[in-house]
């Protein structure tokens, strides 16, 4: 719908051009197509009745007519404003996705440049071990708590805006987001997840960064935080709640020196 914009701008602007409002002193006004002021009268075209008019100008409101089209311009003028700064939005927008790939995955945009984010190689820590675990492979079936880790204190890809916008394009339909992860002694835990007994369910704990989404395409999603990032290391991931399948897109976030 947004190219009707446009065009309701134009019909708003030949509205107003059409007919305005020749206020009098007594409080009522005539609408009208354009004015002069003659001397010691006011000649009119009346919107009303098709045809010129004249008025003593001792009877018209001067003063507050002009302040009347003034405003109604600084109006129109701010709608035109809000109209290209919209379309510049639009354009730039269109412009990055047709940047993005068609494989699935993470994008970040560095200013014109489009960044892809690699996929981190996750472990699993159980109580007595860690183990390499695969993409998209639920974690083995040990009744009890671990943990998800990535290797290392801080990631390879730096980022330095503080509300970095990244695009992510889904193989499947599955939630995703930003997370915050937790430094330990040579990793980065992704997510705690505890294994109920019995039922062998997983019940999973991530902290999450609250984020903005929009959908740009088929499956393809734009995310950004909220509120500014704080110095740390997070993570855009993909995983479907209770299934213990969480894809990682590792970054560390640190501000620009100013």
């Amino acid at each position: 719908m947004r190219w009707l914009c446009p065009i309701l701008l134009i019909a708003v602007c030949a509205a107003f051009a059409a007919s305005q409002r020749l206020y009098l002193k007594d409080g009522n006004y005539h609408v009208v197509r354009e004015y002069q002021v003659l001397d010691d009268r006011v000649r009119y075209y009346s919107a009303e009745r098709g045809d010129w008019e004249e008025i003593p100008l001792e009877l018209v409101d001067l003063d507050r007519t002009r302040k009347e089209v003034a405003r109604r311009e600084e109006s129109l003028a701010d709608e035109r404003q809000r109209q290209a700064e919209e379309a510049k939005f639009d354009r730039q927008r269109r412009a990055e996705v047709r940047k993005i790939p068609d494989a699935p995955g993470v994008y970040f945009m560095a200013g014109d440049e489009l960044i892809t984010l690699g996929k981190a190689e996750t472990l699993v820590k159980d109580r007595k071990r860690r183990n390499i675990l695969k993409v998209i492979t639920p974690i083995p079936v040990v009744t009890g708590k671990s943990t998800i880790e990535l290797a290392g204190e801080a990631a390879a890809r730096k980022i330095s805006a503080e509300r970095p916008e990244f695009y992510i394009l889904l193989s499947e339909e599955q939630d995703f987001g930003i997370i915050r992860l937790k430094k330990g002694k040579g990793i980065r835990v992704v997510e705690e997840v505890t294994i109920m007994p019995v039922t062998n369910e997983y019940v999973e704990e991530m902290e999450h960064v609250e984020i903005f989404r929009q959908q740009v395409g088929d499956s393809l999603y734009k995310i950004w935080p909220q509120e500014p990032l704080t110095a740390g290391e997070y993570a855009v991931v993909e995983f479907t709640q209770g299934k213990a399948n969480t894809q990682v897109w590792d970054f560390s976030y640190q501000p620009a020196a100013p």
